[in-house]
């Protein structure tokens, strides 16, 4: 939540608050605000850049969500 905040909506049902959302509703599919949920690092990043030993992000970085997404960015931030 520090660097990634919530943003937009889950339709994952690997994702428990989208699970139990949808059981609650009698199975019928209840999206629930998106608070990603990562354990793998960005990945390509620029090895040729790095910042405190990491490599830097690029436009092609991209992070999995352990419920199934995949964040990336829409810009570069110039």
């Amino acid at each position: 939540m520090v660097n990634i905040p919530t943003f937009g909506m889950c339709r994952s049902l690997a994702n428990p608050s989208v699970a139990s959302a949808t059981s609650a509703a009698c199975g019928v599919l209840t999206p629930m605000p998106c608070i990603p949920s990562t354990v793998a690092p960005w990945a390509p990043g620029n090895t040729q850049v790095l910042t405190q030993g990491a490599p830097t992000l690029t436009v092609t970085s991209k992070l999995v969500c352990m419920w199934g997404g995949v964040i990336d960015f829409v810009n570069s931030g110039h």
